[in-house]
């Protein structure tokens, strides 16, 4: 829970970075990329590790006693949600990092591996924070968590030279936080990052792509979304109230719409990590529902 911002932060940061590099990329296509890329981009990366790493020290771990090396099971806690916002951010962190490397002049293989695994190795490195204080405690699922979501990025990197399935979020206000503002959220910024009773995690893929459809007149930017949810969650250990929602609804793939300006091209693959809003249905408590606009 206490990382919730930073993994959106991350998401976001990495995403908008990417857009530059592949912008600057494209631009300067024809330049030979040297050894004064890769020197900015590894400088760049240390730099942010240390900035982040100094300000999670200072924020979260400093007022705690250092402990041994130790895990904790948590895998229970928040009817699995946070774990998908792990694997989300080493996603997208992941995409960004391989767009990096071969911007510097990595080979492709080579950026796949090395910059597919940046934020694997970035949140691991928070999990060993974790695990040598004894407020927390090192996770498991955390850590299944975030090489899940590099191995997808670097696994459609490898196999399909793109990603036709991504990870997606949406966000929609509840009234549980109201119950429980110290652990759900005070404001709706809070509520957006803490409240996992109204985040959705979704699994997208793109028609067209996934079913190499070749009818020029198919939107390329269409996608189908499988969605995950829970709700009735006042605190991380679900009671006999607290239910999963699985959820079915089409999306939109901002990073096949071009237009013709850059900046707002740019805008859009930024935000592609948020799910569209769209009808959807809902299966939950062995019930069908119908959401006219679900986000």
């Amino acid at each position: 829970m206490k990382f919730s911002f930073l993994i959106v932060f991350i998401s976001f940061v990495f995403q908008l970075t990417a857009q530059d590099i592949n912008n600057s990329y494209l631009i300067n296509k024809n330049d030979s990329l040297t050894k004064k890329r890769k020197q900015i981009l590894l400088i760049t990366e240390a730099s942010l590790y240390t900035l982040s790493l100094v300000s999670l020290n200072q924020l979260w771990y400093a007022d705690y006693p250092r402990s041994n090396f130790h895990f904790i099971n948590d895998n229970q806690e928040w009817l699995q949600m946070d774990k998908f916002g792990h694997m989300m951010a080493s996603y997208y962190t992941g995409i960004s990092g391989i767009k990096a490397y071969e911007w510097a002049g990595f080979s492709r293989k080579n950026a796949i591996w090395y910059g597919g695994m940046t934020g694997s190795i970035f949140l691991t490195i928070i999990e060993i924070l974790d695990g040598t204080s004894k407020e927390w405690g090192a996770s498991s699922g955390d850590l299944l968590a975030n090489t899940t979501g590099s191995l997808l990025a670097i696994g459609q990197a490898i196999y399909w030279k793109e990603q036709k399935i991504q990870l997606k979020y949406s966000y929609s206000p509840t009234n549980w936080a109201l119950e429980n503002p110290e652990q759900l959220g005070s404001n709706h910024l809070e509520r957006a990052l803490k409240d996992y009773n109204g985040q959705t995690y979704w699994l997208t893929c793109n028609l067209k792509s996934i079913f190499n459809i070749e009818n020029t007149n198919f939107p390329n930017w269409l996608s189908i979304a499988l969605g995950y949810s829970g709700s009735a969650m006042l605190n991380p250990y679900p009671n006999e109230t607290s239910y999963r929602q699985y959820l079915f609804s089409l999306d939109v793939d901002l990073n096949k719409i071009k237009t013709k300006s850059a900046v707002l091209n740019s805008i859009l693959h930024t935000f592609g990590f948020l799910k569209f809003p769209f009808p959807a249905f809902e299966i939950s408590n062995k019930k069908l529902h119908f959401h006219s606009i679900y986000y």
